[in-house]
C-alpha cells in the first residue's frame, strides 16, 4: 500500500538529485509530473514482476531483481576500480580484496548458521504399531530475515538526503539551510548516516523475523505431534523458551547485518579506495540470494524425486 507514495517520493528526490548535479535542467510542471508518474509506474511494474517470481517458487522476487541489478553492475565497477590503480594503492587494493573475501565467508557462515533445539517425540501405540520415540532438532537460523532488512533500511535511510536535496532549492532561506544541513548530515560517508543505517537494519531484522517466525504456531505443531523440548513444559513455557532463544540469536544476526551494511564506509576511509569493488550491502544481497535460490532449487529437486515414488 505504501509502495506507490514511497515510489513517488523517491522519484521526486531523484529529480532533485539529478538537477543538483546539473544532469538535467529545470522541468516544467507537466514534464515533472510525467517523470514522477513514469518512475512510479516502473516501480509498480517491478513489484508485480517480483510477485510473479515469488509466486512461481523461483525465490524472493524483489531480492532476485535487486540481485540482477547488482550483478549487472559488477563488471563496470571492477573495471573502473582497477583502471585507476596506482603503485601507491596496490597494497590498499590487495587489503580491500582480502577484507571482501573475509566478508563473503562471514556472510555464508552467518546465513548457514542455525541454533538446533532438540525435540523429543513421545511413544504412542496405535493398533499394533508403535509410533514416535525418536529425537530430532528444530533449526532456528541466526539470520531469519535474509536480505529484507537491508532493503528496507536502504530505502528509508536515503529519504532524508533526497528530501534535503529537494528542499535546498526552495526560496525560503531557513528551510533551504536546514535542508542542506540534513543532506550534509546524511552523507553516506558520515557518522549520522551510518549510525541511523545500522539502527534501522537491527530494527527491521527483528520486525521481519517476528513476521515470518511464529513461536506460538511452532509450539502448537510440536505439541500436536506429541513432541516436547527436554526440560521445557509444552504450551506457554515452550513459547517463552522459543522467544528467548530467537531474541538472542536474532541479535547476533542483526548486529552482523548492520556491520556488513556500514562496512563500505569504514573500508573507504581506511583503504582510500574510491570505487568499492564489492560493497558490503551488495555482496550481502548477492550471497544471500544465491544461497536461498540454491536451497529452493534443491528443495524442488528433492520434492520431484519423492513425487516419482508416489506416482
Amino acid at each position: 500500500m505504501i509502495t506507490v507514495p514511497l515510489a513517488a517520493l523517491q522519484a521526486l528526490g531523484t529529480y532533485a538529485l539529478l538537477k543538483n548535479q546539473n544532469i538535467i535542467t529545470t522541468l516544467s510542471p507537466l514534464t515533472l509530473i510525467s517523470l514522477i508518474l513514469t518512475l512510479t509506474a516502473g516501480t509498480v511494474l517491478l513489484m508485480w514482476l517480483g510477485e510473479l517470481i515469488t509466486e512461481f517458487g523461483i525465490g524472493n522476487g524483489i531480492s532476485m531483481l535487486i540481485f540482477g541489478g547488482i550483478v549487472g553492475r559488477f563488471p563496470v565497477i571492477i573495471g573502473q576500480t582497477f583502471s585507476v590503480v596506482s603503485s601507491e594503492q596496490i597494497f590498499n587494493k590487495i587489503a580491500f580484496g582480502a577484507v571482501a573475501l573475509a566478508v563473503i565467508a562471514g556472510i555464508v557462515a552467518v546465513n548457514e548458521a542455525t541454533r538446533q533445539i532438540p525435540i523429543v517425540y513421545a511413544k504412542r501405540i496405535r493398533g499394533n504399531k508403535l509410533y514416535g520415540g525418536q529425537s530430532t532438532y528444530l533449526p532456528l537460523r541466526v539470520n531469519q530475515a535474509g536480505v529484507i532488512p537491508i532493503i528496507f533500511a536502504v530505502s528509508l535511510v536515503l529519504v532524508p538526503s533526497l528530501l534535503g536535496q529537494y528542499l535546498a532549492q526552495v526560496p525560503n532561506g531557513a528551510i533551504a539551510g536546514f535542508a542542506r544541513g540534513i543532506s550534509t548530515a546524511f552523507n553516506p560517508q558520515g557518522v549520522i548516516y551510518n549510525l541511523v543505517y545500522f539502527i534501522l537494519v537491527i530494527g527491521f531484522t527483528y520486525f521481519y523475523t517476528a513476521l515470518i517466525f511464529n513461536p506460538q504456531k511452532i509450539s502448537e505443531m510440536i505439541q500436536k505431534n506429541g513432541g516436547f523440548i527436554p526440560g521445557i513444559r509444552p504450551g506457554t513455557p515452550t513459547i517463552n523458551y522459543l522467544n528467548y532463544i530467537l531474541t538472542r540469536i536474532t541479535l547476533a544476526g542483526a548486529v552482523f547485518l548492520g556491520l556488513v551494511a556500514i562496512l563500505p564506509s569504514f573500508a573507504h576511509g581506511i583503504t582510500n579506495v574510491a570505487t568499492l569493488t564489492i560493497g558490503g550491502t551488495g555482496v550481502l544481497i548477492v550471497v544471500s540470494v544465491v544461497l536461498e535460490t540454491a536451497r529452493q532449487f534443491e528443495t524442488m529437486m528433492v520434492t520431484r524425486s519423492y513425487d516419482k515414488f508416489t506416482q
